[in-house]
């Protein structure tokens, strides 16, 4: 079985506007590949003009929610750092038994990789009553707002770019094996709690020659 690799376009942020932009692209991603039932609930995002779609279950949300207060931990304690989010579906099968294992093997169809560039907000000091420093805060002012709109826009794009994906890669999901609203197994990583730059990428290493990892596609 190959495996679909999308990578999104990377987002510039804050950590104030991390679980909005997850949740608008986590959402987003497993809306399109739930392939079950589902009940849509259309979602207004708190910080920017855009309205997502989410499956109406109570447990997936819960376990995104979970995966982005994780993230918020990890990225509080690496500030300033370019990071990966990936969430991938599988399908599970018996791997051959041998003498000494008989293990449940993840055989990975698609992997999505949310790429991020956090950045620690801007703390002005104590206000001071001279223009100068009215200035500085109008400009501060200015330049968030222009920040938060560049990052609106490329967040649009992040989300067409899903729906592209997701229109043109069909043929190698698997056949549906039950009726649920989350058809297949999924998982959502985040970067290692292990303090290195290769942090993630080890830990997705690991997962891979663990698990039997099949060949990607560029």
């Amino acid at each position: 079985m190959n495996c679909e690799v999308c990578q999104l376009k990377e987002l510039v942020l804050e950590t104030i506007e991390i679980r909005e932009v997850l949740r608008c692209i986590l959402h987003t991603i497993v809306f399109h590949r739930a392939l079950g039932l589902v009940r849509p609930k259309d979602v207004d995002c708190e910080l920017f003009e855009i309205t997502y779609v989410q499956c109406g279950d109570a447990e997936l949300e819960k376990k995104i929610e979970e995966k982005i207060d994780q993230f918020i931990s990890w990225i509080e304690k690496h500030p300033n750092r370019k990071c990966q989010v990936s969430l991938s579906f599988y399908e599970v099968k018996n791997k051959q038994p041998t003498w000494f294992s008989n293990k449940i093997e993840r055989l990975y169809w698609e992997q999505w990789f949310i790429n991020l560039h956090v950045l620690t907000s801007k703390t002005h000091g104590k206000s001071h009553h001279s223009k100068g420093h009215v200035k500085s805060g109008e400009n501060a002012v200015e330049e968030s707002s222009s920040r938060r709109a560049t990052l609106e826009a490329s967040l649009r794009e992040v989300l067409f770019q899903i729906i592209k994906f997701v229109n043109d890669k069909k043929d190698h999901i698997p056949p549906i094996p039950n009726s649920e609203i989350i058809s297949f197994p999924y998982e959502i990583t985040i970067p290692s709690s292990s303090d290195s730059s290769f942090g993630w990428h080890t830990d997705v290493l690991k997962r891979m020659l663990q698990t039997g990892h099949p060949t990607m596609l560029s």
